[in-house]
Formats: C-alpha cells, structure tokens, sequence
C-alpha cells in the first residue's frame, strides 16, 4: 500500500510540474505574441509594463504549481535532508512569489489605463 502511494504521489507531482511548464510556455507564447504586435504598432511604455506584467502573472501561477509539486514530492521521501531542501524551496519560491505579486500590484493602476489603451 505504501509503495502505491509512492507512485501515485510521484506522478502527481510530475503532473503538477508539467502543468507549470504548461503555463509557462503559454504565458510566454502569448508574451511573444503581444510583443510583436507591441513592436509592430510603436506601443507606448505603459503597454510595455501590461504584457511584462501579464508575464509576470504567469509565472506567479507556474511557481504556485511547483510549489504544489514540492510538497507531493515530500509525501513520498520524508527524509530530514529532503524536508530541508523543501523548506529552502519553499522560502525561496515564496519570496519570488511575493515580490513578484508586489510588483505587479505596484503597477497595476498604470497599467488599467494602458490596456484600456491598448483595446
């Protein structure tokens, strides 16, 4: 029982980090996207912080997700070594995660008035 487990906790864990690579590559395929047409038109520097914040919005879902993946992971090896690579996973994602999430709250009211520029 404790070794099915072990599978079906690693493969949620697979899961979960292929999902934030998932999101990653879709955040920046739409980034490129909104670049071009950024390039394109001579967009103004306010659009430039949308499609940088838009990125950044991404990459907050995507370390969310690893996160997520780290912790099932910890569920199948609960090793003191490997609960104290989590936690400095863990502590180095969540500060990523809420300075990240700081700057994008920094310029969100800038960047209201761009998007309704930009459509």
């Amino acid at each position: 029982m404790e070794e099915l487990f072990k599978q079906v906790a690693g493969h949620i864990a697979l899961a979960l980090e292929a999902l934030a690579v998932l999101i990653i590559l879709m955040g920046a395929l739409l980034v490129l996207f909104q670049l071009s047409s950024f390039i394109r038109s001579r967009g103004s520097i306010g659009t430039r912080k949308l499609i940088w914040r838009n990125f950044g919005m991404w990459l907050l879902l995507a370390l969310e997700f690893e996160l997520g993946a780290d912790i099932v992971r910890t569920a199948i090896s609960p090793t003191w070594e490997d609960l104290g690579q989590l936690a400095a996973i863990a502590v180095i994602r969540t500060f990523l995660n809420y300075f990240l999430e700081r700057d994008v709250e920094k310029y969100e009211p800038h960047l209201e008035a761009a998007a309704a520029e930009a459509t």
